[in-house]
């Protein structure tokens, strides 16, 4: 070791080794209160997935008359007729391909109307597809509003350009407000149907779960800040031999 590595080490203050110290305990402190809350997270997460995907095989229920967030991929059923003239093509993208879904109110017996989401249409077909008429019954998955549009544009109610499935928003432009439900219906896939459209059943629920591997990287961090520390502390402890 050379004498002027040695001088060096020598001429680090305690004002600095406790500014290193505080550093990194901060860092340290963070890092595991991060990993800790993605544990959390990751907690929450299974438990949503686990809930919904009971709420999807569960036999349906009736469609409320509100709906919150407990509430939604739910399967419900409801009764009415289809108001075909006030249909809205809502933009989207499936399996099939790009095309619109086909948002058609449906009113039931006591007046209350709530919006269907009959399924995909392609560009080609966007009216020409099945109408069906007179009194039918809808089984799907309640979905909650979708307000402030989709694929990164906002709706246009004025020029009937839709990119999300807004309820307020088209319910005003339909004029169906206020015997509305607050929510919309995904019908799933008839098979008397047979290649009719829409086609109904293409409801993909995905929910991102990342925080496993979040969480291990911030404690790996944590365990790297303690590393560094030890590394910086060695090199700056000052040199004892003579």
């Amino acid at each position: 070791m050379t004498s002027f590595e040695t001088g060096e080490r020598r001429r680090r203050s305690p004002g600095f080794l406790i500014g290193l110290t505080l550093i990194a305990l901060l860092l340290f402190a963070g890092f595991c209160a991060l990993g800790a809350w993605q544990v959390q997270r990751l907690g929450w997460k299974r438990d949503l997935i686990a809930r919904v995907d009971a709420r999807v095989h569960a036999a349906p229920v009736p469609a409320p008359a509100r709906a919150t967030r407990d509430d939604e991929y739910r399967r419900v059923t409801a009764t009415g007729t289809f108001l075909h003239d006030h249909s809205t093509l809502v933009q989207a993208t499936t399996v099939h391909g790009a095309g619109y879904w086909v948002l058609t109110p449906l009113r039931q017996p006591g007046g209350a109307v709530l919006l269907v989401n009959r399924g995909f249409v392609p560009p080609a077909a966007k009216t020409d597809f099945d109408r069906p008429q007179g009194q039918i019954r809808v089984t799907g998955l309640l979905r909650l509003t979708e307000p402030g549009g989709g694929f990164l544009r906002a709706n246009d109610p004025a020029a009937d350009r839709w990119y999300s499935r807004d309820i307020a928003a088209i319910a005003a432009a339909r004029r169906l407000a206020p015997a509305i439900t607050s929510y919309f219906i995904d019908a799933q896939a008839d098979s008397r149907s047979g290649s009719r459209l829409p086609i109904g059943g293409l409801t993909v629920i995905r929910f991102p779960n990342n925080h496993l591997q979040y969480a291990i990287t911030w404690f790996a961090l944590a365990i790297m800040t303690v590393g560094a520390y030890i590394i910086v502390l060695r090199q700056t402890a000052p040199d004892r031999r003579t």
